[in-house]
């Protein structure tokens, strides 16, 4: 069976599908990727929501005939992929094709430390402890441990920290449960099958950099392909760099003194360090303002006089216990795997105190309650770049938003893949017809005081139109609760008794569920919202967006970049900023129309992106939508399409 057959009008896809109806851009897509893995190429492609880009890179993947993983953004689309997505291609194909999940080893429940954490019995709350016997009975039924398997207990249950293990707690070959792990079967699936399904977080540190063994399956597969490329530069920056965290270090100072309790209980000194270090590292993040900050580390000593003593406090602790854990390494295995750690942590946390180099920024992100230190390199091109160049294989870059007003150029520029071939395939969608783009006028500069309040004083009149269904999207949590605020006084003053959620006030696929289920929800976030997101139909009909996406400039790893590219002579804002502003408000744009017959309003509150020479980028980046700065035309517009879909109000855009 040829790519041109299954995409057929009378195709197996044609069979499956009632009024299924053959669209050029996916044919051509799924060419496209079918000629790359055949010649072992590399393709980045946008394919414009709707264009069906999963099965026109899974048709292609499965009749290859060769060894394929395939990563995703998110686990929610992993999930989909491996559930739903691969098992009905593979049987429209009618392809003896195996396929595999592989999730991060905190996805899998672990027997030794639920046996563990059964036999400690350290929990006060009676939703944990209930929690826990329900993973109890999960991992005696289940045959993958999976916890997204495991009925009753959220994906977010604190127990879930206690009965999964880590890369750093995880004893290996000398668990006593070895034979039995969750982890180990589900790679060895992983190994035995034809295609893959892992996310980019866990290709980078499982697959690629090697950190938890699995590193067989890279040097098999024939093909990669990366649905929601987008997001692979900042995964990359991550995984390349150091990070360590004060709650890495917590948990070590807690599994020191939970071993110690054990098998050394005639040895205080050990439990006594461990509680120092605990001390030590929750000192440290006392001497940072509470409120949450992105900072880096040369500005950190002038602003918190006592940073320097409490970190090198945490130091002498850290290497305090992992000489009373050498000391006692030989009694255990999981005192030896706790020394380990407490060493490798050490040499982190020195390197991270050395600071910046050429290659690297160092900063701290602090969060409410802890801290993470980050060594983030500038330039991640060049090792991606190398890593591209071991083996002949495949490489597909995939997503609907990759390119800046057509052209490739950032992505490519990010991660070197400078002689890639590029492709892009717009939606099928009538967005002229389905869509308006209103930017209001008369809007304050959008750092002004006030900018705010006027956002949603503007929305008002539309979520009045549209009836609640509506996503408010901001660029900051702080303009976020204030919005969110405003709104539920606005439906006081109305006496609408409208459901209105806020980002934080459950998980984000809780939030979906309950936006899905009920009629006029209000749903007010910030960045997690603006992509990874599918709502159909008229339960979305208005998107909000506060502010053009432009990272703070303050933020440590941008303001480390822009330096750099200043030094070598180029345009940060044109050649970074911009194009990164740009693919993140296609991102945010892209929630509004997921179907042929949606209809909608997109309101972009900042008038930067009609006033300024700039704008006219950002805004020829996104979907060709009817255009106005009219509240009346915005109205009438969304009035005869919801009435009368052959109607139209105007014929051409009005900015």
């Amino acid at each position: 069976m040829t790519i041109e057959d299954v995409f057929a009008a009378a195709g197996p896809l044609a069979a499956a599908f009632p009024g299924y109806c053959a669209r050029p851009q996916q044919l051509a897509m799924a060419q496209a990727v079918d000629k790359t893995i055949r010649e072992r190429g590399r393709l980045i492609a946008e394919a414009g929501t709707g264009t069906g880009k999963t099965f026109a890179y899974l048709v292609p993947a499965l009749l290859s005939g060769g060894k394929v993983i395939l990563s995703t953004g998110t686990k929610t689309l992993q999930d989909q992929l491996y559930a739903r997505d691969l098992p009905m291609v593979r049987e429209l194909l009618g392809v003896p094709v195996t396929i595999a999940l592989l999730k991060g080893r905190a996805n899998y429940v672990c027997h030794y430390h639920l046996e563990r954490t059964r036999h400690e019995g350290r929990f006060l709350r009676r939703e944990d402890i209930a929690d826990l016997q329900k993973v109890e009975r999960y991992a005696k039924l289940t045959q993958s441990g999976d916890k997204a398997g495991c009925a009753g207990v959220a994906e977010d249950a604190p127990i879930w920290a206690h009965v999964t293990s880590t890369r750093d707690n995880c004893l290996g070959t000398d668990c006593p449960n070895h034979k039995e792990c969750f982890v180990l079967k589900a790679r060895k699936e992983a190994q035995e099958a034809d295609v893959v399904v892992v996310n980019h977080h866990l290709f980078f540190a499982d697959v690629w950099l090697r950190d938890e063994g699995a590193g067989e399956l890279l040097p098999a597969c024939n093909a990669i392909i990366f649905d929601e490329a987008h997001q692979l530069p900042e995964v990359a920056s991550l995984f390349f760099g150091e990070t360590v965290t004060s709650g890495q270090l917590i948990e070590l100072a807690r599994d020191a003194r939970a071993e110690a309790l054990v098998v050394a209980k005639d040895y205080v000194r050990l439990p006594q360090a461990a509680e120092a270090l605990e001390t030590a590292v929750r000192d440290l993040r006392l001497a940072f303002r509470p409120e949450p900050a992105r900072l880096p580390q040369h500005e950190l000593a002038g602003r918190f006089p006592d940073y320097e003593v409490k970190l090198a406090a945490v130091l002498e602790k850290l290497a305090a216990l992992e000489g009373e854990l050498a000391a006692q390494a030989e009694r255990d295995e999981a005192l030896q795997k706790c020394h380990e750690r407490a060493l490798a942590l050490r040499e982190l946390v020195q390197r991270w105190q050395g600071g910046d180099d050429e290659t690297a920024v160092h900063w701290i992100d602090l969060t409410a309650h802890a801290f993470l230190l980050h060594a983030t390199p500038l330039n991640i091109a060049e090792l991606f770049r190398k890593q591209l160049g071991i083996g002949q294989r495949a490489w597909v870059f995939v997503s609907a938003t990759l390119a800046v007003n057509g052209q490739f150029t950032h992505f490519q520029h990010e991660l070197g893949l400078w002689d890639a071939e590029t492709a892009t395939w717009d939606s099928p969608f009538d967005y002229k017809q389905q869509a308006v783009l209103y930017v209001p006028r008369d809007m304050p500069e959008a750092n002004a005081p006030g900018f705010t309040a006027k956002v949603v004083e503007r929305a008002w009149p539309l979520l009045q139109l549209t009836q609640g269904h509506a996503f408010l999207l901001f660029t900051s949590l702080r303009a976020m609760r204030e919005a969110h605020e405003l709104v539920l006084q606005q439906l006081k003053d109305a006496r609408l008794d409208w459901p209105v959620l806020l980002q934080g006030q459950g998980s984000r696929t809780e939030l979906l569920d309950r936006f899905r289920r009920s009629p006029n929800a209000v749903l007010i976030a910030s960045q997690t919202f603006w992509e990874g997101i599918d709502v159909k139909g008229e339960q979305l009909s208005l998107v909000v967006i506060d502010k053009l996406p432009f990272s703070p400039p303050d933020d440590p790893v941008l303001s480390a970049r822009i330096g750099q590219m200043q030094k070598q002579g180029r345009n940060a804002f044109v050649d970074y900023q911009l194009p990164h502003a740009a693919i993140t408000l296609k991102q945010g744009a892209g929630r509004l129309i997921r179907d042929e017959t949606d209809t909608g309003i997109l309101m972009i509150a900042d008038t930067r992106l009609v006033d300024k020479p700039y704008g006219k980028l950002l805004w020829k980046s996104l979907p060709p939508m009817f255009r106005s700065r009219e509240l009346d035309t915005v109205k009438r517009f969304f009035e005869v399409k919801r009435g009368r879909p052959q109607d139209h109000p105007a014929s051409q855009s009005e900015t």
